[in-house]
């Protein structure tokens, strides 16, 4: 690999470490057989950058260091410190606005009805790589406002996972930025959160109770769930994984859908047709057939 430094000496000291090719390819083995990401060689100088905080916070004198720290760390610290480094956490609540929009309008009101035929109060609904809250607890918010009184009638509540121990740290914590909050239809800022100061805004307690925040990998081989969600949303994850990674999460996802449920993907992701009995019935939305 060309370098923009004559020699070692200059390399070394500009502080950045090189990432040659045998560290290169452990690293993304290590990445893609855990998390499932496919790092291609294009992406190669970004993940370099990427990882030079780390080593320089960790004093790792090379990649090879760094990766015999990453295989034998059994906390799963650093694994998330390097998921939080080669991903993009970035949100806000009301991202993506024609999904919450649909899953409020149509796709409740449809799971409601056919809740009150089974005679069942059961509601479960799951945000698989949730990141740092907003997608959550914008769900909640828009159940609790749809739904009114009704809400309390049901055991209803939400799953909400991510592999980043620091995204999830902070949607446990339920403080915001005001800029996040900007996209928020009109009321819920006054209603659902508490104002701390000109610019950070908390959720209030009766809506963080309903989200249950777990670490989890999409990766485990096993998905310890009991029963069955009436809704998943995965959005903006599957970017990350090639073909094969992303189908077979899709037939996990698949498989733990109750008959008629949903199944919200990124507007930038798309599902091979054929892998699942899923259909496409709005841009991104998927009902499974039953």
């Amino acid at each position: 690999m060309e370098s923009k430094y004559q020699n070692f000496k200059e390399f070394q000291s500009s502080g950045i470490v090189e990432l040659n090719d045998e560290d290169f390819n452990a690293i993304r083995g290590y990445v893609y057989n855990t998390i499932g990401i496919n790092i291609t060689e294009e992406k190669r100088n970004l993940l370099q950058s990427r990882l030079q905080k780390i080593l320089r916070s960790e004093t790792f004198n090379t990649f090879q260091e760094y990766y015999e720290h990453l295989i034998n760390d059994k906390t799963g610290t650093a694994l998330s410190d390097l998921a939080n480094n080669i991903s993009t956490n970035y949100t806000y609540f009301y991202r993506e606005n024609e999904h919450f929009d649909f899953f409020v309008e149509t796709g409740l009101k449809e799971i409601l009805r056919k809740k009150v035929n089974q005679k069942s109060n059961d509601l479960r609904f799951w945000t698989a790589g949730c990141s740092s809250g907003e997608e959550p607890y914008t769900i909640m918010m828009m159940m609790m406002e749809k739904m009114g009184d009704m809400y309390k009638k049901f055991d209803a509540g939400i799953l909400a996972t991510d592999i980043s121990l620091k995204a999830l740290e902070t949607a446990k914590n339920g403080i915001y930025e005001a800029d996040k909050l900007k996209r928020l239809p009109d009321g819920y800022a006054q209603k659902y959160f508490d104002k701390l100061d000109n610019n950070r805004f908390k959720i209030k307690d009766f809506v963080k109770k309903e989200v249950t925040f777990r670490r989890f990998n999409l990766m485990n081989d096993i998905f310890p769930f009991k029963k069955k969600f009436d809704a998943i949303f995965c959005r903006n994850v599957m970017i990350y994984f090639d073909n094969d990674t992303r189908a077979t999460l899709v037939r996990k996802f698949y498989d733990f859908l109750e008959d008629g449920g949903y199944l919200f993907i990124g507007h930038s992701e798309t599902i091979r047709r054929g892998i699942v009995d899923l259909k496409s019935i709005a841009p991104a939305i998927y009902r499974k057939e039953g």
